[in-house]
């Protein structure tokens, strides 16, 4: 007997976590959610940092526009829903921004398990001024 599928009909399957293409398993390490948005003015660059102290973070400034983001954790993440078992110590992610940046006045807070990097940028040229 064959049934219509229901398109009401809630499914709900067992989560499954698998390996990111950034996260090293082999070195404990996982990629962290993040987030950049662009702005007239700068550049607001988020990431997810559950079970991390903000005392454990840091933060750097690479070449070619390049923050890079590196965090212990608080206690060793394993997700029991693998078959094997792993766990993590470490978050760490590396974001290059599409333009010129003003260094000296980068700001970042940290707040429940949120990282929010505020970037100004740079402007290049000069104002013209219309008669």
């Amino acid at each position: 007997m064959e049934y219509a599928e229901d398109p009401f009909d809630i499914k709900i399957f067992k989560s499954v976590w698998v390996p990111q293409p950034h996260d090293d398993v082999e070195e404990q390490i996982l990629s962290p959610l993040s987030c950049l948005r662009e702005f007239e003015s700068k550049w607001l660059l988020e990431f997810d940092l559950p079970l991390v102290d903000k005392k454990n973070i840091d933060v750097s400034l690479g070449p070619n526009n390049t923050i890079s983001v590196e965090a212990k954790l608080k206690e060793s993440y394993v997700n029991p829903s693998l078959d094997f078992h792993n766990e993590f110590h470490y978050f760490k992610k590396t974001v290059t921004l599409p333009g010129r940046i003003d260094e000296k006045n980068i700001s970042a807070n940290f707040s429940n398990g949120r990282l929010t990097i505020n970037i100004p940028k740079m402007f290049q040229g000069n104002k013209i001024k219309i008669d």
